[in-house]
């Protein structure tokens, strides 16, 4: 086995990832413009994740919305929530839909070309590397590592990714059943992230005060229409990090 497998395995050229978050410039809908948002995340006990996100924890923490990047596009609603741990970030996606646009039965593959909600962590501000996080609503995942300078950007998948590095997660359809095509009212998605499968990102894990810049996205694709959403306004690509927002951990 070569050095590069060892080190991790290369998921996304170039291209590929650039596809990533270049499904549409924004456009004239009502979002956050140049303001860039910040969410307090309150501390919590650890706790399951069910995909519900029916824990009683989760009340510490406030909604926050997403923004459509268009006005022409589908005009359903994203929101999400955040907490922290000690041991982890916890992340719940609340979304309506009429019909899972996905089909994939696979982690690793390329989600974002289905319906899909992500989320990017930028933990250290000294270097352009950050994480980003896919979910389906089938519950398929893309963890992986973005080294971006400058634009030029690849993936890289996570090396040992098991016991205390693997996530977990869970999702839920509301309204008919979690599967391809199915008509549905929404889906959610909740997600704990380890710190250990951040290492060696700077800033890891939070303290009170810390600050780390963050995104949340979602996709859809009903009706054969790419819609998008993001929580702090960036351009064509979901990889415009210094536009990223902040989170402010209490």
């Amino acid at each position: 086995m070569n050095r590069c497998v060892l080190m991790g395995s290369l998921l996304l050229g170039l291209a590929g990832a650039t596809g990533l978050g270049a499904a549409e410039p924004p456009g004239d809908a009502p979002g956050p413009k140049d303001r860039a948002p910040l969410l307090r995340v309150p501390r919590t006990e650890d706790f399951g994740v069910s995909g519900r996100g029916d824990s009683p924890a989760w009340q510490k923490a406030r909604w926050e919305s997403l923004h459509l990047r268009t006005a022409r596009e589908h005009p359903y609603q994203t929101r999400v929530k955040v907490l922290y741990s000690a041991t982890g970030l916890y992340v719940l996606m609340d979304a309506t839909d009429k019909k899972i646009t996905a089909t994939m039965q696979e982690d690793f593959l390329d989600l974002w070309t289905e319906d899909v909600f992500e989320f990017f962590l930028w933990t250290d501000e000294r270097h352009p590397v950050y994480f980003e996080y896919e979910i389906s609503p089938l519950g398929f995942e893309l963890p992986i590592l973005i080294p971006n300078f400058q634009g030029e950007f690849l993936g890289w998948r996570p090396w040992h990714y098991e016991g205390l590095r693997r996530t977990r997660k869970a999702t839920t359809a509301a309204g008919g059943p979690k599967k391809p095509g199915a008509a549905v009212t929404g889906w959610k998605a909740e997600v704990f992230l380890p710190y250990d499968v951040l290492k060696p990102l700077g800033n890891v894990p939070p303290k009170p005060g810390t600050r780390w810049r963050a995104n949340f996205y979602r996709m859809d694709y009903d009706d054969g229409r790419a819609t998008s959403w993001d929580w702090a306004r960036v351009g064509a690509s979901f990889h415009e990090f210094s536009k990223f927002g902040t989170l402010v951990f209490e």
